[in-house]
């Protein structure tokens, strides 16, 4: 009794089912389609597309007006997307993510100066796109050898550098061999794995089969490439068949083995190898198709499953571009994940989300069984769990954290855990009618108070609760810790005609505007604006009114101690006239402290009139004859420098 197992990786990739369902969709909808080539290198799927109206053209000049053209998966250069522009024909592009993934690369390499290496078929159509995507300066090799003569016969001297890359169905051993030939740590060489993790996954699976196995039967289009290739890598390790259909095994004389492999290309439909598998059994060829490890039957089965909007699927991410993620469902359905179901945050990229090979949890969206395809959300995945935490952190009054994304209609956004948050412009924590969008990219400091039930997952938050939260905070720490005396550095809040309020960290104080210079000021934006910050000292507390006096005048900068420290009753000093009046001028001395001039100090005669000797702004010669510190008064003479004068003169004459 024969064992036969089937490789996991066997059939289909999803670049080829992709564009093989693209091409049934259209044929379904009765649209004229013709492909650029064959679709798939599968005679039996050609046949039936061709059966049901499909053309196959091998230029674009062969395009009727009225068809749709549909590019393979293998994809196509430059200049073929210029000529079906030029022909007007509606196409629709269904080349493999990672094949455009290779035209990006060369293009991108090319104009900035490098030498293309492509390891590959140079007559496969996927390496004469790749070429099409190239300037002139590049070059096919098909093995390891043929790139050692080119290092050999050219690199010494060849003053380019080199980026390489290599068809996506490459063979993953010579590939291997190939990278051994480069020079080592070569800074002028760029090296790009192109070779698509399917083909890599299948070639490696095929391999450990057939190492294991006594025959290897290997699946697919006699012009496939990949399929060749498989081919080449089970033969190295045991006897190898390769077949198209279940019709070619009656041709074969086939030796008796224990152990019998199955793999098949990617352009190989799951039916095809299940009819392998049944007619095998029907010639009893095998008694028995068993695979701990992997059950081929059931595969199948799960691969026409049926899956429905609203349900939570697994999947496998296949391929990331810069719009969506391709999900291998494990179900005859493509899936994608738009951008937009992916994340909210505009900032993001897909591949900044998901990476290929990642296993995820997606909401199916929307099925489109014609087309094949499926309309995948993590975005609803990551909601509902999000929501959750939303709900716990609003019955814990937990405090949040996130970044303002818009402002919209009376408020403004932002994303935590996955859910759209709603916060009022009352709760922003902004005074009223102040413009929002100077939140706009900050992060900011939030509480949940209230969460939408049922499907909408949204929620209000309030960042002016947790700056209600943090004063109170704050003003019971002050309490506890404050006293008359103590110094503190806060910035100015807000001015009234009588004071500036000023933020001593989550509680205000008043500083009064006597208390906010010696001299005398009319308003207290002659001396602070709001966002000034000041050094204040608590002069008095009122806990039962929440009520906090603040000084902001220092002993030292009375100017009347400066005055005391610095100037005597005798002492002659320069003044300026500062005002007059019927009695005298009043004189400032230093700044802050003035003297008195009276009527009769002014002159060694009478003065009927001040105004007729003194003007403001005059600079005067006076000497102090009297200080009443007590009283803050001043007495000061120029009468008695004129005397002084007199007695001088007396003295001289003498």
């Amino acid at each position: 009794m024969s064992k036969v197992t089937v490789a996991k990786s066997a059939g289909f990739c999803f670049g080829v089912d992709r564009a093989v369902k693209m091409v049934y969709s259209e044929l379904e909808k009765n649209t004229r389609v013709a492909t650029l080539g064959p679709i798939i290198h599968n005679q039996d799927v050609v046949n039936d597309m061709k059966a049901k109206g499909a053309r196959i053209v091998e230029t674009v000049d062969e395009l009727e007006p009225d068809e749709t053209v549909v590019i393979r998966s293998h994809g196509v250069g430059r200049k073929v997307y210029e000529e079906i522009a030029a022909k007007g024909n509606r196409m629709l592009d269904a080349t493999c993510p990672f094949v455009s993934r290779i035209h990006k690369i060369v293009a991108e390499k090319s104009a900035e100066g490098y030498f293309i290496l492509i390891a590959g078929d140079k007559n496969h159509p996927e390496v004469q796109g790749i070429v099409g995507h190239c300037d002139e300066n590049y070059l096919v090799f098909k093995d390891n050898f043929e790139l050692k003569a080119f290092f050999e016969k050219n690199y010494k001297n060849f003053g380019k550098k080199l980026a390489i890359v290599a068809q996506t169905t490459y063979n993953i051993v010579v590939w291997d061999e190939c990278l051994n030939v480069l020079p080592k740590n070569d800074a002028n060489i760029v090296i790009f794995d192109t070779i698509c993790n399917a083909t890599d996954t299948r070639q490696s699976d095929a391999a450990e089969l057939a190492k294991s196995s006594d025959i290897m039967l290997v699946v697919g289009g006699r012009h496939s490439s990949n399929t060749v290739k498989l081919f080449e890598v089970c033969s190295r390790y045991c006897k190898t068949y390769h077949i198209e259909n279940s019709d070619e095994l009656r041709t074969l004389m086939l030796p008796n083995a224990d152990n019998i492999g199955i793999t098949a290309g990617a352009s190989t439909p799951a039916y095809i190898i299940k009819e392998v598998q049944t007619k095998m059994a029907e010639n009893e060829i095998i008694s028995a198709n068993s695979n701990e490890d992997f059950d081929f039957a059931q595969a199948l089965d799960e691969s026409f499953k049926k899956i429905h909007t609203g349900e939570t699927v697994k999947g496998i991410v296949v391929a990331v571009n810069n719009t969506e993620a391709i999900v291998d469902l494990g179900t005859k359905h493509t899936g994608y994940v738009n951008i937009d179901d992916l994340t909210d945050d505009p900032s993001k990229k897909p591949c900044d989300i998901v990476s290929v090979g990642d296993e995820i949890q997606l909401v199916v969206i929307k099925v489109n069984d014609a087309e094949g395809t499926v309309a995948l959300s993590k975005r609803k995945v990551d909601e509902q769990a999000g929501y959750e935490k939303i709900v716990k952190a609003q019955e814990e009054g937990t405090i949040l954290e996130g970044t303002i994304q818009h402002v919209v209609n009376k408020g403004v956004t932002l994303t935590v855990f996955g859910v759209r948050v709603f916060i009022p412009a009352s709760l922003t924590g902004l005074p009223k009618g102040a413009e929002l969008d100077q939140l706009l990219k900050k992060k900011v400091e939030f509480k949940i108070i209230e969460v939408a039930e049922g499907s909408r997952k949204r929620a209000v938050g309030s960042i002016k609760a947790v700056q209600a939260a943090k004063k109170e905070e704050a003003k019971a720490r002050f309490w506890e810790t404050a006293e008359v005396g103590s110094v503190y550095t806060g910035k100015v809040k807000s001015l009234t005609s009588f004071g500036a309020f000023v933020d001593l960290g989550g509680i205000d104080g008043m500083v009064h505007i006597s208390e906010l210079s010696w001299k005398r000021i009319k308003n207290p934006s002659d001396v602070v604006k709001v966002g000034d910050t000041l050094e204040v000292y608590i002069k008095e507390l009122d806990k039962d009114a929440n009520r906090i006096s603040l000084g902001y005048k220092k002993t030292e900068d009375n100017p009347w101690e400066i005055f005391k420290s610095q100037y005597n009753v005798g002492d002659v000093v320069k003044a300026t006239i500062v005002s007059t009046t019927k009695f005298g001028a009043f004189a400032q001395i230093i700044d802050g402290v003035d003297g008195l001039i009276h009527i009769s100090q002014i002159a060694d005669q009478k003065v009927e009139n001040v105004d007729d000797v003194l003007s403001k702004g005059d600079e005067v010669d006076v000497k102090i004859i009297d200080i009443d510190f007590d009283a803050k008064r001043i007495s000061i003479s120029m009468r008695a420098l004129l005397q002084n004068d007199e007695e001088a003169a007396d003295e001289d004459a003498e």
